[in-house]
């Protein structure tokens, strides 16, 4: 997100910045709305020009919304780099990037038709509707979610690596019982089909055939739950803990387990209050002292 510092101090350059930085202005919502819509065609165009069916009866019309869209996201982001005042912040940020590469394989495939292939990298536009989403109001939801999966990495990594252990253990397993003549020619091989079964994947390229090899996959298959369960509710008590904090008015990146029953809340009586709070994390009411 740009700062005043990139803001143009007046003229045409300060009222443009208004319109394609800020979206809290009307022209600035409009101009969101109308970027979003061209986007989504855009990338909608990309997807059907896949389709050979498709692109072999509607190509021409196809080539020339391509080229249509390309033009606008050209035009975009060479204003996007003229009403700022440092510009090649902005072609080095990430966004700036990601506008770049869904305009440059157009012409990279004009100037060179071997890079047709390149084509494909025109699907990143829709990271593109991600910015609108960061200069709205959904930019405290990515906030939360971003300091909840932060705060729960470290007890991902450990699931995980529990996860993996296992995996390699029945691997080894079926390996030994299994053996090369049941599909299970090599320990990496076995990992194959350890980590498809528990992640109920199950291609059925390798099966086992003795007791002892359906035993042990029946054991992967029901521990595979546990692989999608436990990640889900570490997030989401993280999430809880974070939803919790902002609704006290606590910085959002202050330590949940500071909540305690120190100070109580004279409506409803409810205690763990944040002792940075300002606000009842139950009933909202203001904590601080007229």
């Amino acid at each position: 997100m740009h700062t005043d510092l990139d803001k143009p101090a007046q003229g045409w350059r300060r009222s443009l910045y208004t319109i394609i930085y800020e979206s809290d202005t009307p022209a600035g919502r409009r101009f969101d709305q109308i970027l979003i819509w061209t986007i989504l065609i855009s990338v909608v165009a990309v997807i059907l020009d896949s389709v050979a069916s498709i692109a072999e009866v509607h190509g021409s019309l196809l080539n020339v919304l391509e080229w249509g869209f390309t033009v606008v996201f050209t035009i975009e982001y060479v204003l996007r780099l003229a009403c700022i005042e440092r510009p090649r912040k902005y072609a080095l940020s990430f966004f700036g990037i990601i506008d770049l590469l869904s305009i440059l394989p157009s012409y990279l495939a004009l100037i060179e038709p071997g890079a047709l292939f390149f084509l494909d990298v025109r699907i990143l536009r829709l990271m593109r509707v991600f910015r609108v989403f960061k200069l709205t109001g959904f930019v405290s939801e990515y906030t939360v979610l971003g300091l909840a999966l932060l705060a729960s990495r470290r007890k991902i990594m450990v699931f995980m690596s529990f996860v993996l252990m296992i995996s390699l253990l029945m691997a080894t397993a079926m390996y030994v019982i299994e053996g090369p003549e049941h599909g299970f020619t090599s320990i990496p091989t076995a990992m194959y089909w350890a980590i498809t079964t528990m992640t109920t994947v199950g291609f059925g390229d390798i099966t086992p055939k003795t007791d002892i090899g359906r035993l042990i996959s029946s054991f992967v298959m029901l521990m595979g739950w546990s692989v999608l369960a436990v990640p889900t509710g570490i997030v989401t008590a993280e999430l809880t803990a974070k939803r919790r904090l902002a609704a006290t008015g606590a910085p959002l990146d202050a330590t949940p387990s500071q909540f305690s029953d120190d100070v109580v809340c004279p409506r409803c009586d409810a205690i763990d209050q944040h002792p940075q709070g300002r606000y009842c994390w139950r009933c909202g009411t203001d904590l601080l002292p007229k």
